[in-house]
């Protein structure tokens, strides 16, 4: 479903979930071209479909979740990313949307697949302090970590390491099919279109946590994203802050 009548939403929220890359848009970049095709996996704490992505305000007194990258092809510069995943892991203040409080999450913690070489890793690690809800939290944590995914008919299991797993399913719709979500006011490049399903169970046990519940949200997505992409994302939402900046400024007399 497309969210056109919402672009005001959209475009804040948008602004921010993508804080820190626009903040960082006078510091140095790294130039090296990356290409990243493949599957997202999402769950959260939240009922299905989850509002976050509206900047709504969580079913439950915090969103808890993350989302797991399984790159089928790839790469950063020459190093090739074939087969490896990245995944994130947070969670919102209470009684507070993800974009809200984005910067002041109570958490944020990255995930590197523990496979790859000592190459890969540097080169997994930049890819997700860009797509990655990066900036989010002061809580800041990098491990390396076996990330596995089992898929058994329409059940996608996915586990990080000694730390969480979730498990989940697409659900079906009205009129058969499962219901995608289309550019909802929170998208990024990575959530532009993805199918909603609920999960039937998810742990995590890092960060000083002890989650453990079931029937919440899920989603299931694929993606081909690059540096290029993500450099115009935010070049044009900085654009837009600064226009928006411009008309809250008092008209002078």
């Amino acid at each position: 479903m497309k969210t056109t009548p919402l672009f005001p939403c959209a475009l804040v929220a948008g602004l921010l979930f993508l804080g820190s890359p626009l903040r960082a848009t006078n510091e140095p970049k790294d130039k090296t071209p990356w290409k990243i095709t493949g599957q997202l996996e999402e769950a959260c704490s939240c009922d299905a479909a989850c509002p976050c992505w509206f900047n709504s305000k969580p079913t439950k007194m915090t969103c808890g979740g993350g989302q797991v990258l399984f790159i089928q092809k790839g790469n950063y510069g020459k190093v090739k990313l074939d087969g490896l995943a990245i995944a994130n892991m947070g969670q919102s203040p209470e009684g507070q949307t993800m974009m809200e409080s984005f910067g002041n999450w109570n958490f944020s913690y990255t995930y590197i697949d523990e496979k790859a070489s000592p190459e890969q890793r540097k080169a997994l690690e930049a890819i997700a302090a860009t797509v990655l809800v990066p900036g989010a939290s002061k809580k800041t944590e990098i491990r390396y970590v076996p990330i596995v995914r089992k898929i058994e008919g329409k059940d996608h299991e996915i586990a990080l390491g000694q730390y969480g797993t979730f498990k989940g399913h697409l659900v079906e719709g009205g009129l058969g099919g499962s219901p995608k979500i289309k550019n909802p006011p929170g998208a990024d490049p990575l959530h532009h279109e993805y199918a909603q399903g609920r999960t039937s169970k998810m742990t995590y046990t890092d960060a000083n946590q002890n989650w453990s519940w079931n029937n919440s949200n899920y989603m299931f997505g694929t993606f081909t994203v690059d540096n290029v992409q993500y450099e115009k994302y935010a070049a044009g939402l900085a654009q837009k802050m600064a226009q928006m900046k411009d008309e809250k400024a008092p008209e002078k007399k």
